[in-house]
Parts: structure tokens; C-alpha cells; sequence
């Protein structure tokens, strides 16, 4: 069985005549489900009886565990349960007065085993399928009170080691939902191949790199997939993605005290990346950790973090530290499933899912710095 936003719309049609339905009932359908963005039983241009037989035929793929808002009103986050078989997948929803960002998950758990991460400490449980990845999208617009005009592909999971369903959500994010391609993010810790595939896409879709290290000595502790894709090799297949479509892409730094903090470290990352040969040269997010039950580190001081980004601006490059959201509602990936597993006791939280910026072409929500820190706000079962 289908479920309500994997149905393609050739099949919608051909159900509904079957149904003995016209085209027009279709059409209808679709333009609530997609152009309004509205639940199915608000499409009250259709009668009940075939909104209920609908309902019935095509379920949804999510229903809520948990989910919360936090108390300034503009973060959410969601914890579901996917109807096939109860795997948990978390969703978040950033408002800012400009627009509204939706972070995805694109598999339930990641096997990428990224040291300082809450979903990779978990493992993978399997990939997400298209309409589990549209849905969240989906469903979060009809908690929104303005539209979703971004989508960034940083919530659990590698998004390029689930390919197939990431690229066709991407397709209905752009095709169905009507979203600009531009303001779709596609994050990735280093999957060369995926990478390369991506500039071969005909949608210019914007590409996060999870770097975390200037030298691969020290990345290969904090990614394991870097043994296998060395920084030369993710940085090559960068600029290919950023040359096919002029595409400025960023780099994610999760800013790791005694780790990758040292003003030495910054000036090799800024010195690495303004030698990059990419379209739009670098832009590099700098992080500061939140530390999760399994990964010691801490975030360096504020102070420490800027001395650490204007080390990396000397030589060219542009560098955005970011704001932490959600602080009072687990909003990083792998936060809200962690504690609903682990029954963590509440305790003091120190930060989250970053703040996006300003330019929607770097939207991208610091996947990689998920963190466990449990403290509620306003959630609700």
C-alpha cells in the first residue's frame, strides 16, 4: 500500500477512476495536498465519504511520538513513529520573520559513526523511503503559520547514502510543493560518489560538507568515512558540484574545545579553503559542540570561537558562527529519540539545532553537532 505522500500522481489518477471518480476529484486532491498544503480532511471541496475512503487507502506514513515548540514560538520539532514498522525519525521547523526551514531526516539513525553525534552514536535502523522524507515537509506546513519556502537535508541520516528517495524528494519538494531548488540544502560528511552524482543533477541544489577538521590526521577521528574519502578527495568532488551549477557550497565546522579549536588549526582550514577552486569560494560555518552522552567534548568559549573564525577569514574565506535554537526542546538531530530512549533525567541544557542564516543559499542546520540535552519545553505526546 501506498502511503499518502509517496503516491505518485499518475497512480492518485488512475485509484480515483477506478473509484469511478472523475479527473476534476483528482485535481483536487492534488492541489490540496500539494499546492495548499493542506491535511486531507481540510479539503473541503471534496465530500466526506471520499475524503474518509481516501484516508483509508492512502495513510499517512508518520504519527507523532512526541513534539514540542519552543517557548519563542519559532523552533518545533517532532518525533515520529513510522507506521510500517514504529522506527523514529525526528523533524524540525525553524521560523525566522523572512521565511520558514524545514530539517529533514533522510534515514532513521546514520552507520557514518561521526564521534561527537547523537544519531551516530545510535546506528543505522534503515533508510527513509520518498514519502516518509516529503511527508515531514508536509506535515510541518500544516503547523506553520507561513510557508515553508526552504528544506535542508541535515536532520538524521547521510542524505547520499540513501540517494534514491533523497533525490526524488528533492524532485517534489521542487516539482509538487513548487520550492525553488536553490533553497533546498543537501548535507553530506564526505560520500565522494554521491557528490559526483549530484553535479550530474539538473536541479541546482545547494551542497553542505561536513568538514569538521583541516587535516585528515585529525578528521579520521572525528569521521570515520574519511579514511576512505580523504579531504583532498571530498574537497575535488566539492568544486566539481560547486562548477556544475556555480553553487557556492559551505563547509560545517563543529568547533570541538581541545580538539579542532587551536588558532594554529584555523589558520590551515583558512588557508585549505581559499586555495579551494570551487565556484562562489568557501563558506564555513563555524558550530560551537553541544556535548552528547557518548562524546566527551565541549564547546570553546565564545571569545575562543571568534579568535577561531577571524583566523579563518585572514586568508579570504567567509565564515558565519552560528546561533543555536531549540535549546529548550532538543531541536539537534538525534536529541529528542535519545532521551525518549535513554529516559534521560531533565537536567540544564547548553544549545542545539543552529540558527540559519541570512542568504538561503547556506541554510544549512549543522546536522553533524547533534547533541543530548534534555530539557522539555511545551511537548506534548
Amino acid at each position: 500500500m501506498s502511503t499518502r505522500y509517496e503516491v505518485a500522481r499518475t497512480d492518485l489518477d488512475a485509484l480515483l477512476a477506478e473509484w469511478g471518480e472523475t479527473r476534476y476529484r483528482a485535481d483536487q486532491v492534488w492541489k490540496g495536498l500539494y499546492e495548499a498544503r493542506i491535511p486531507l480532511d481540510a479539503i473541503t471541496a471534496l465530500p466526506r465519504a471520499l475524503r474518509e475512503r481516501l484516508a483509508g487507502a492512502l495513510p499517512e506514513a508518520l504519527t507523532v511520538a512526541l513534539a514540542a515548540t519552543a517557548a519563542d514560538g519559532l523552533t518545533s520539532k517532532w518525533l515520529w513513529r513510522a507506521r510500517r514498522d514504529g522506527t523514529e525519525i525526528e523533524t524540525v521547523l525553524m521560523r525566522t520573520s523572512q521565511r520558514a526551514t524545514v530539517c529533514v531526516s533522510s534515514q532513521a539513525g546514520c552507520a557514518m559513526g561521526c564521534t561527537f553525534c547523537a544519531t551516530g552514536q545510535a546506528g543505522l535502523d534503515r533508510h527513509l523511503d520518498t514519502g516518509e522524507i516529503v511527508e515531514q515537509v508536509v506535515r510541518a506546513q500544516h503547523d506553520c503559520p507561513q510557508r515553508v519556502s526552504n528544506v535542508v537535508f541535515m536532520g538524521m541520516g547521510e542524505p547520499l547514502a540513501n540517494y534514491g528517495p533523497v533525490w526524488e524528494s528533492v524532485e517534489r519538494f521542487h516539482g509538487d510543493l513548487g520550492m525553488s531548488a536553490r533553497q533546498i540544502t543537501i548535507s553530506t560528511v564526505g560520500v565522494v560518489p554521491g557528490m559526483r552524482r549530484l553535479a550530474q543533477e539538473s536541479l541546482p541544489v545547494t551542497l553542505a560538507v561536513s568538514l569538521h577538521a583541516p587535516d585528515d590526521a585529525l578528521r579520521d577521528t572525528l569521521v570515520p568515512l574519511n579514511s576512505r574519502y580523504p579531504i583532498a578527495d571530498v574537497l575535488d568532488a566539492a568544486a566539481e558540484v560547486a562548477g556544475a551549477r556555480g553553487r557556492r557550497v559551505s563547509f560545517e565546522y563543529a568547533v570541538i574545545h581541545g580538539v579542532n579549536d587551536r588558532i594554529d588549526q584555523a589558520v590551515a582550514l583558512g588557508r585549505l579553503l581559499a586555495a579551494w577552486p570551487g565556484a562562489g569560494g568557501a563558506h564555513v560555518n563555524l558550530i560551537p559542540l553541544n556535548p552528547t552522552t557518548g562524546f566527551s567534548g565541549r564547546a570553546p568559549t565564545p571569545g575562543r570561537v571568534t579568535a577561531f573564525a577571524e583566523a579563518v577569514r585572514r586568508p579570504g574565506v567567509t565564515v558565519t558562527i552560528r546561533r543555536n535554537r531549540g535549546v529548550d526542546i532538543d531541536a539537534a538531530c538525534g536529541q529528542l529519540r535519545t532521551r525518549a530512549r535513554d529516559e534521560v533525567t531533565p537536567g540544564p541544557a547548553s544549545g542545539t539545532a543552529p540558527e540559519p542564516e541570512a542568504e538561503p543559499a547556506s541554510e544549512p542546520e549543522g546536522r553533524a553537532v547533534s547533541v543530548l540535552a534534555p530539557r522539555p519545553a511545551r511537548m506534548s505526546p
